[in-house]
């Protein structure tokens, strides 16, 4: 996919020389605040550039079936989609301080880099409380630089697709954090609820809060920025959901499953943060009364030694549960792949998107 590949080479671009502009700023303020500017330039280098990628073949699907694309005329598109990621970035430090994590592509998350400094330093207090308060006013200033740069990109753009733009942004972002609270509302408050409404809560969470914004938005923003029709807008949400579900049922597979050395995580974080994720949700109804006591004991203690791990792995895969996840993937990939057949979208956009699908859905990281 050479065009993808350009496509976030320019993105990146374009964050950097947004973060330099930045710099000055805080620089001006104190040099104290430096720490804010370097950590914000690595931690938003690497990544791979979905919600950016899906952002463009969105603009790209709606522009080229109106033969408007100008390859010369790109910066709307390239400072929205480089928006979307300082947005993600902002989601991750904060993700991170929620779920303890310490680390983010396989290197230290932001507020263990924070801690780290207090450390070295030899500062009075807390060191991790530091680190969280640190990477909590990171977070924000990711927040408020995505909409600064989102801003920045739509200002040459008409003022009916920009506020169509804004108006999709700002419900994409209150998704998300509607999404975050009620996944770490669930792994709080799980036992009080119906033991058959753990699937459809753990369903709710995926749908609010990922797969809309890892791809269902980000592919909407693109067409609302290249003036898509509401058929047009409304294929690219029948495309983008399913997919999205899709995307994260695969993160979830991979939060127990995967290869620390790929994925940049530990194995079996999820099982150690206390998830209550569909594939959670699945192992309880398949697993005797026994069997699902000594899974709710465990799930969430977050000294699980690599023994514990494997034997819940053991138990998670043995009662069925992540056969049905890659059942419910391929069924979601299906779905999307279905919502392209005759969309009324340019099929240079169409062909990427179904490579796009295919990375996502399998990816190992």
């Amino acid at each position: 996919m050479p065009e993808s590949s350009r496509l976030i080479d320019l993105v990146d671009d374009r964050i950097g020389h947004f973060l330099r502009t930045r710099d000055s700023i805080l620089l001006s303020i104190a040099p104290e605040v430096g720490p804010l500017a370097a950590i914000s330039r690595q931690f938003l280098s690497g990544g791979k550039r979905f919600r950016a990628l899906f952002c463009y073949w969105g603009y790209r699907a709606v522009n080229d079936a109106r033969g408007a694309h100008d390859p010369e005329r790109l910066e709307p598109v390239i400072g929205t989609a480089a928006a979307l990621e300082l947005f993600h970035a902002a989601a991750l430090v904060h993700d991170d301080i929620i779920d303890r994590s310490d680390t983010r592509r396989g290197a230290p998350s932001a507020h263990r880099r924070f801690e780290s400094m207090h450390r070295e330093n030899g500062w009075d207090g807390s060191a991790a409380d530091f680190g969280d308060g640190a990477a909590v006013l990171l977070g924000d200033l990711l927040l408020g630089f995505s909409d600064d740069l989102l801003t920045e990109a739509l200002d040459d753009v008409s003022p009916d697709r920009a506020r169509g733009v804004r108006r999709e942004f700002g419900r994409m972002r209150a998704e998300v954090i509607a999404g975050q609270y009620l996944d770490i509302l669930e792994e709080r408050s799980w036992r009080t609820g119906a033991e058959d409404e753990l699937l459809p809560r753990a369903e709710r969470v995926i749908v609010y809060k990922s797969a809309k914004y890892s791809v269902q938005a980000p592919l909407v923003i693109g067409g609302m920025l290249a003036g898509g029709t509401i058929e047009q807008l409304d294929a690219l949400r029948e495309f983008g959901l399913p997919l999205g579900i899709a995307f994260q049922l695969r993160d979830d597979l991979l939060g127990v499953f995967g290869d620390a050395e790929v994925t940049g995580k530990p194995s079996g974080d999820d099982l150690r943060e206390g998830k209550r994720t569909v594939l959670v949700a699945l192992t309880r109804k398949s697993l005797p009364a026994s069997a699902r006591r000594v899974l709710d004991e465990l799930l969430g203690d977050p000294d699980l030694g690599d023994e514990q791990i494997r034997m819940l792995q053991s138990t998670i895969s043995s009662s069925g549960a992540t056969a049905e996840v890659e059942r419910m993937i391929r069924r979601n990939v299906d779905r999307a792949s279905r919502a392209l057949d005759d969309a009324p979208l340019a099929d240079v956009a169409v062909n990427q998107l179904r490579d796009l699908t295919q990375s996502v859905s399998d990816r190992v990281a």
